[in-house]
């Protein structure tokens, strides 16, 4: 099995949802407590191996490109004022040169579209695909949990396969996901092969209810079935649409349970809960942060 080196993070959305506040800056840029939701998928990303990430960006998210870059005047001013502690926080956003590139995508057409603006950086190579609105909490990193199902796959021919992060969830929310038809399971993996894939079912439609989340490994051929441009659910171009027609050409592909608790980041209900979450672990605000969260809550 060829190793994973690549991963493609989507940015180009407009965060609609988060109007005012992505009026003029990205929404992956909004913070976690003190993170922006990006940083979360970046590190995730180096901490499974990933050696190089590819954004798929466009207009107004030229602050996501500063964020991975050096601020001199301010490691300058840090240093020069001993504050070293915030000095380190801030150089480990930087990156040697070539670790990250960026791509741009001109028009909103869909994550399919997204992936495939970044086909020639990928190259013929299996690549991981990470919407940094997903942050996970807990267990080790999602991604991480992935690659090491990917590498245990029996493919002595040398090809290669799609294994895709995925949740149980409720029949009736399965119109906001794209959802597995769920083959063998492997419980000691907490993976299964996967039959097909189809995009926001209506919950009657739903083959399962093994839902596909933002974390990806893919074959390079789903390239081949992107470059086709045909829309799909929403009149978008899908990924899964790409990964169906794979598996339909015979691209082996598994769905794998990750460990760990999912925040939506892309809803405001998500995006609330994951910065309780975190601050709920931050030994600097956690002990003050719980009995102000039950006074609120006693105040209702």
């Amino acid at each position: 099995m060829r190793r994973v080196r690549k991963a493609v993070l989507p940015v180009a959305g407009l965060g609609t949802r988060f109007l005012p506040a992505t009026k003029a800056m990205p929404k992956e840029m909004l913070t976690v407590v003190d993170r922006p939701v990006i940083q979360h998928a970046v590190q995730e990303a180096l901490d499974s191996g990933i050696e190089q990430l590819i954004f798929v960006t466009g207009r107004g998210k030229t602050a996501i490109e500063d964020h991975f870059d050096h601020a001199f005047e301010l490691e300058s001013t840090l240093q020069s004022r001993g504050k070293l502690d915030a000095l380190q926080t801030v150089e480990a956003t930087n990156f040697p040169p070539g670790t990250i590139a960026y791509v741009r995508q001109q028009e909103p057409l869909g994550l399919g579209h997204a992936v495939w603006c970044a086909r020639h950086v990928i190259g013929d190579e299996p690549f991981a695909v990470m919407l940094p609105d997903d942050v996970i909490l807990g267990g080790p990193p999602c991604l991480s949990q992935l690659l090491d199902v990917y590498k245990g796959l029996d493919q002595s021919d040398g090809a290669s396969a799609n294994l895709i992060g995925v949740e149980a969830i409720e029949l009736a929310l399965s119109r906001k996901f794209g959802v597995l038809d769920v083959g063998q399971w492997d419980s000691e993996q907490r993976s299964f092969s996967a039959k097909g894939i189809v995009e926001k079912p209506e919950p009657e439609d739903a083959p399962s209810n093994m839902a596909v989340f933002g974390r990806y490994i893919l074959d390079p051929s789903v390239l081949t079935y992107l470059d086709r441009q045909e829309r799909g659910a929403g009149d978008e171009i899908q990924l899964t649409d790409a990964i169906d027609a794979s598996i339909k050409h015979g691209v082996p592909t598994y769905g794998r349970l990750c460990e760990g608790r999912r925040f939506d980041c892309g809803s405001k209900q998500g995006f609330v809960l994951a910065n309780v979450a975190y601050a709920l672990q931050d030994s600097e605000i956690s002990g003050r942060l719980k009995p102000a969260i039950r006074a609120l809550l006693d105040d209702d």
